[in-house]
């Protein structure tokens, strides 16, 4: 009997370590092209262990102008493990409808983004892309117009939603991006980049 209990015991710690990665990818284990060119880049392994706010933007909108407080997040906490993505997206009123090639030229012109752009998607109903599709079921709410904001921590946990008119410099934004800064990198994050 002990020894089908210290079997049984084995093979489920050998189950749970199989998986851990994959749970510690949260909602990043997904691959995206870079906006407007060819490389593809796995969410999990090029962001792992990173804090992110990943946001749907569009160059015609209200919010647009969003785009210069999201790079002074960026710029302000990379050097602490942080990064903003962003997802353009033609889903809200045609605000998006220029081709990935000026996207990319708008944002670099108009607002200097340094940030990660990917390729354009859609974040809302049936069609959504599963990255967004998962970020509004952890976040409790879908993209409710351009320039939603999920943060997800180090572990890839999705530990905030905000909506288009929540500014990146709003109080509640910054004190949950440096509440998730300051938690500890999980052990796996850790390992990986000592490598």
């Amino acid at each position: 009997m002990k020894a089908w209990i210290g079997a049984l015991a084995l093979a489920v710690g050998m189950t749970t370590a199989g998986i851990a990665p994959l749970a510690q990818a949260g909602v990043l284990d997904h691959e995206f092209r870079r906006l407007a060119g060819q490389e593809r880049v796995n969410l999990a392994e090029a962001f792992g262990g990173k804090v992110l706010l990943i946001v749907n933007t569009a160059s015609k909108c209200g919010f647009t102008p969003q785009y210069e407080g999201l790079e002074a997040l960026n710029a302000r906490y990379g050097p602490r493990g942080f990064a903003v993505l962003g997802f353009p997206s033609n889903d809200f009123m045609g605000q998006e409808p220029g081709t990935e090639a000026e996207i990319a030229e708008f944002c670099t012109l108009n607002y200097g983004v340094t940030f990660p752009m990917f390729e354009k998607v859609v974040v809302r109903g049936r069609a959504a892309t599963p990255l967004f599709r998962e970020l509004a079921e952890a976040g409790g709410e879908a993209p409710g117009w351009n320039f939603h904001k999920y943060l997800v921590d180090r572990s890839g946990k999705v530990v905030g939603s905000f909506g288009s008119r929540v500014k990146p410099d709003a109080p509640q934004l910054v004190a949950a991006i440096e509440k998730a800064l300051a938690a500890p990198e999980p052990a796996a994050a850790t390992t990986a980049g000592a490598r």
